[in-house]
């Protein structure tokens, strides 16, 4: 997980950054919220500072199958679930 990117936010609010489902979503969200953010963050939003998409090497830690869905946070990384045995886990 990014948490110095999530730094100075309370849990609520890094609640609702789990929920935006894209950068649109996530910077009207820093807005209605009041939330200044910094250059790193911002980078982050725009794709260069995040995590990028597990490649496809990667395998369940449980069974070993590679078939594996993501779901991608803003700021915090991806959880990972195996579509075999349906283990999830975090990938920073």
């Amino acid at each position: 997980m990014r948490k110095e990117l999530l730094k100075g936010l309370t849990d609520e609010q890094i609640n609702k950054v789990k929920n935006c489902n894209n950068k649109d979503e996530l910077l009207k969200l820093a807005k209605e919220e009041g939330i200044q953010l910094t250059d790193e963050q911002l980078e982050a939003v725009n794709g260069g500072g995040c995590t990028s998409e597990p490649s496809s090497d990667v395998k369940c830690p449980k069974c070993g199958s590679n078939k594996i869905e993501w779901t991608w946070f803003p700021f915090v990384g991806y959880d990972l679930t195996c579509k075999k045995c349906g283990h999830t886990w975090n990938k920073e």
